[in-house]
């Protein structure tokens, strides 16, 4: 396990790198958490790290912009079930395969199956571009095999 410096995800158009992301006191309070207003992405560091021996979900987060060209907006296509994506950690490169791409209701979100513990499981979530305000896209994968 080691923690996610960057993804690439050829059939979403994505290669950005990843920054740690801890929740607030404020955050965990509203039981909501909203990334800061850039291209990155987010690896939420209160649960898991990919790799081998992973024990938890791996969440990765980052905005869709409203008007703006962003790599998180290329996420809310359902035709990415069965591509691949590569996360690259200090220790090395690892492939997932996407599992489902769903909407969520905003509001509902974090009641969600997503925040089953699923060890070595990652979950991309992120706005849903139809509804930027009132829907995230999640985007669930598992480690190819070998």
């Amino acid at each position: 396990m080691s923690q996610p410096i960057g993804l690439s995800f050829a059939a979403a158009g994505m290669d950005v790198a990843i920054l740690p992301l801890t929740a607030t006191d404020a955050d965990r309070a509203s039981e909501s958490l909203a990334p800061p207003l850039t291209l990155d992405a987010y690896w939420l560091t209160a649960y898991g790290s990919p790799g081998s021996g992973s024990v938890n979900t791996t969440y990765i987060v980052g905005h869709s912009w409203e008007g703006r060209d962003a790599p998180f907006n290329r996420l809310s296509n359902t035709s990415l079930v069965g591509s691949e994506f590569t996360l690259t950690t200090f220790t090395g490169r690892l492939t997932y395969v996407v599992d489902s791409v769903t909407t969520h209701d905003k509001d509902t979100l974090k009641d969600s199956d997503i925040w089953d513990i699923v060890p070595g499981r990652v979950v991309l979530i992120s706005c849903y571009t139809e509804d930027p305000w009132g829907k995230n896209i999640v985007v669930t994968a598992t480690p190819k095999p070998s």
